[in-house]
């Protein structure tokens, strides 16, 4: 079954790795506009893949976390971090979730960071910068960018005490639609005008509702609640890396030999980190015999990532060079 959510995780940052064509096409869209109507067809397709179960009040404060940040909060700040940092620049910073995760995703669950996982997730975001490389930035959008981080973290991190009773399917259709309503309130304080969107727009959402938000939340909530977060959190440096493999097969760029250094180093920290046994029975991970997908989970422990994505991740690219912006658009 670890193979399985394992193969989950890296189908999530395949996702939002290669979706910067699909982003392409809604680069004159109003972004938030976008993200409601995205996340209005995904709530809507995850409430049919369900059975009703009512969160808790604390669960539903959670939830509410997971969308404000993780949903809302990420679009917004990443609004405003482009207009101070270039996509790589702010790529870049994003890319250090995976070691953000090592070091809170165990702190969470009270027990102490693995010294093998923490090393694994530092060759990852040291790959994943070789990747993306860099780019302009001034103190605005640095800080706007480490705002991005925090909520690409907290889409993992709130969200993983939620998943052994509701499961990823129901986390990711309370979080979507919790996400609606706060994007429509944050509209009138961006000065975006909302539109209808065109043929090819719609299509191009259609793709990011289903795909993107559907299959690539619900895959990365099933790798973190059974991998554990900061060993699923690992994979989020193979976001840049399916970015460029993207890039060089539609553009047809060829990496350069950092881009391809980086890409070793990637490899070399998954293997680090997915080195040794699965996570003990009494954390709540791992069990073969449990639905990961909509069941409730009979162990209340938190299970334990942005992608990413678990999180979902746009990435825009540029002629020579894959930058990943970890946009949800």
């Amino acid at each position: 079954m670890n193979r399985l959510h394992t193969f989950y995780c890296v189908l999530t940052c395949a996702i939002l790795g290669s979706s910067f064509t699909v982003s392409r096409s809604l680069a004159d869209f109003p972004v938030l506009t976008g993200q409601a109507l995205r996340y209005t067809l995904a709530a809507a397709a995850l409430a049919l893949l369900t059975s009703w179960l009512r969160p808790t009040g604390r669960e539903l404060l959670r939830l509410v976390g997971v969308a404000a940040t993780g949903l809302v909060g990420f679009n917004v700040l990443l609004m405003y971090a482009l207009r101070h940092a270039d996509p790589a620049a702010i790529g870049t910073i994003v890319g250090a979730s995976p070691l953000l995760l090592a070091l809170l995703g165990p702190l969470q669950e009270r027990r102490r960071p693995a010294p093998r996982l923490l090393l694994a997730a530092a060759v990852v975001v040291l790959g994943a910068v070789l990747v993306q490389g860099g780019g302009r930035i001034d103190g605005p959008g640095l800080a706007a960018a480490t705002g991005v981080l925090v909520c690409e973290a907290a889409f993992s991190l709130l969200a993983a005490p939620l998943l052994p009773r509701l499961g990823p399917v129901r986390v990711s259709a309370w979080s979507t639609a919790l996400a609606v309503p706060l994007l429509l309130v944050a509209l009138p304080f961006t000065g975006e005008v909302p539109r209808l969107p065109s043929a090819g727009e719609a299509a191009a959402l259609a793709f990011l509702g289903l795909v993107l938000t559907v299959v690539a939340f619900v895959c990365w909530y099933s790798g973190v609640a059974h991998l554990g977060i900061e060993r699923a959190g690992v994979f989020v440096g193979l976001v840049p890396v399916f970015a460029l493999l993207t890039v060089a097969v539609v553009d047809r760029v060829t990496p350069d030999p950092r881009q391809l250094l980086g890409v070793a180093a990637v490899s070399a920290g998954l293997v680090l980190g997915l080195r040794g046994g699965p996570r003990s029975p009494d954390t709540g991970a791992g069990r073969d015999n449990q639905d990961a997908w909509n069941a409730p989970h009979s162990s209340s422990a938190p299970a334990a990532s942005p992608a990413s994505p678990g999180s979902s991740v746009s990435s825009s690219a540029s002629p020579g060079k894959a930058s990943t912006s970890p946009a949800r658009t």
